[in-house]
């Protein structure tokens, strides 16, 4: 297998993000993009429900991608045939005109404050045809035919954003779409009397007042996915709470780790493999062919210079 690094939040389509770029300096990525092939990129837009990185890792692992509906959650099931989804829990924060969701990691949220919540919530799932299995403090998985068909914004996408947007419609299951928005009101009404709810504030802390549902699907059949790429995460955690100087702080460490020993593996003539992921865009690159014809290419491309680094991460 070649080494293949995959980069979520590169860039960010935020203003402030934007703004950083020029000023970024990354030597090591510049060298390594000057002496590698780009692929054909997946394009689309901030609006998809499946951000880049997701697009690009599920088909890395072999997996279907359709707009919010790579099913996560089935891939790691023992029925991957069987339609399934995480519940996530976090704090919806509502202003003058908006809803904002700030995710489960952001609340530290114990496994007993969870588990409490997970009890009171796991009847009202049943009555609806729904198996509600408690896999984390943040994260429950639930699985049940009323998944079936159902297209749901990940929650890279939602973080720290007004959900209206982003609320499920899925045409091809209208009726599971507006069992999920029943559900979550009942868990905001439920969440909100719960005795948990008074325990953390008490404690300055945000309440859990619902859930946000991602990674819905099924799989036709099971399925033997590929070797996952490595795939850092410090640029994403610093780009969902937007803090652009801890994003910044963190792909100067990239430069200097991750991305000088992908440089060193390919000029010891080792095979490798760099995408970078944006809000939009997933852009790919591979170690460039040794033919006559490449070679007269990279000395073409040395003629004119490398597209610098800014306008690179501008096209994420």
């Amino acid at each position: 297998m070649p080494h293949h690094l995959l980069i979520p939040f590169a860039a960010a389509s935020a203003p402030e993000c934007q703004a950083l770029l020029p000023g970024l300096k990354l030597p090591k990525l510049q060298a390594l993009l000057a002496l590698l092939s780009e692929q054909p990129a997946d394009r689309g837009d901030d609006h998809q429900l499946s951000p880049p990185h997701e697009r690009a890792l599920a088909q890395v692992l072999g997996l279907p991608v359709a707009d919010g509906q790579i099913p996560w959650a089935a891939a790691q099931s023992e029925a991957p045939t069987v339609p399934q989804a995480w519940f996530s829990l976090c704090h919806y924060q509502v202003g003058m005109e908006q809803v904002t969701l700030l995710p489960g990691a952001q609340l530290a949220l114990d496994d007993a404050e969870s588990r409490a919540l997970f009890e009171a919530f796991e009847p009202l799932c049943a009555e609806d045809g729904l198996t509600l299995r408690w896999d984390s403090a943040t994260e429950w998985h639930v699985s049940g035919e009323p998944l079936r068909g159902l297209a749901c914004a990940s929650l890279d996408r939602v973080s720290g954003r007004m959900v209206d947007a982003w609320l499920a419609e899925s045409p091809a299951n209208p009726t599971g779409a507006r069992l999920l928005k029943r559900l979550q009101s009942e868990a905001q009404m439920l969440f909100y009397t719960h005795p948990a709810h008074d325990a953390r504030t008490a404690r300055g802390l945000l309440p859990v007042n619902g859930f946000w549902v991602h990674g819905a699907g099924a799989l036709d059949a099971s399925l033997a996915l590929a070797e996952a790429p490595a795939m850092p995460d410090t640029l994403r955690q610093a780009a969902l709470r937007s803090d652009w100087t801890a994003w910044t702080a963190a792909w100067l460490v990239l430069d200097a780790a991750e991305i000088a020993s992908l440089l060193a593996a390919v000029q010891r003539g080792e095979p490798v493999t760099l995408t970078l992921c944006g809000e939009r865009h997933a852009r790919t690159w591979t170690t460039a062919p040794t033919g006559a014809f490449a070679r007269i290419g990279r000395s073409i491309k040395q003629l004119f210079g490398t597209t610098p680094i800014a306008d690179t991460l501008k096209d994420l």
